[in-house]
């Protein structure tokens, strides 16, 4: 029976989802309720789940903008304040060395969020500007990873992350009132960034036990849910035509 449970089942499992003490009790000795190991097992699992699907969470915002051409309805700065928060949970976990499954998606995400920051600028005709962008932000994050980076500040860096998703949420949140529709906002995204920050909650307190990774996704979810809600209200609003002037 050992034996047979030694094989490739065993191989997969234990490296990435479960410790090989816990595949021992469920799978050898078929303690299918160990609340402990299956609190493992389903945080590894969300956590992994979420790191794939965060490959595909923005795609559909920056391909609207490709489409559309126009980056009309997008806060530059609403975006700018995001991509704030995503690096410094990236750098701030990277520094005390999380595992992967607890915040990869963030490293994703950025790189998917620094697009939408370039494709907003270039749309708005400002694509020198967008350019200067990429290489300033390549620069600071190198010399926040850098060992010469003190730890006080990556971690002030993610505290900040709070304040940063709240008012880069309300930016985007206010420019939707004020347009009376959500412009060129992917509703796919937006929707797949709330259940996610959702989700990150339970994977942040059981494979970091860090209170401030936790506190932010709880603001990041309760901000998300404001633009998911505004994505229903304005389902069927539109844009107004632009009518060209006549020379």
């Amino acid at each position: 029976m050992a034996g047979e449970a030694d094989g490739p089942f065993k191989g997969l499992l234990v490296p990435i989802l479960l410790p090989e003490k816990c595949y021992d009790q469920l799978f050898v000795q078929w303690d299918l309720l160990h609340v402990p190991c299956l609190k493992i097992l389903l945080s590894k699992g969300l956590g992994l789940g979420i790191v794939a699907g965060s490959l595909l969470v923005k795609l559909p915002q920056v391909f609207k903008l490709l489409g559309a051409k126009s980056a009309e309805g997008l806060s530059l700065q609403s975006v700018m304040l995001e991509l704030v928060a995503l690096t410094g949970t990236v750098v701030y976990s990277i520094t005390n060395n999380f595992p992967f499954s607890s915040w990869g998606e963030a490293l994703f995400l950025t790189l998917q969020t620094v697009a939408i920051c370039f494709l907003v600028m270039h749309y708005r005709g400002e694509t020198v500007k967008g350019i200067a962008f990429l290489a300033c932000y390549a620069m600071v994050l190198v010399a926040l990873l850098s060992p010469l980076t003190p730890l006080t500040v990556v971690t002030l860096l993610q505290a900040s992350n709070v304040p940063a998703v709240v008012v880069g949420k309300l930016l985007q949140a206010a420019t939707n009132y004020h347009n009376g529709h959500t412009g060129q906002l992917s509703a796919i995204t937006v929707f797949m960034l709330f259940g996610g920050s959702l989700a990150r909650i339970f994977t942040s307190v059981q494979e970091t036990g860090d209170p401030l990774m936790a506190g932010v996704f709880v603001v990041s979810s309760l901000c998300n849910g404001l633009i998911a809600a505004q994505v229903l209200f304005y389902w069927n609003a539109k844009a107004p035509h632009k009518q060209k002037k006549e020379q």
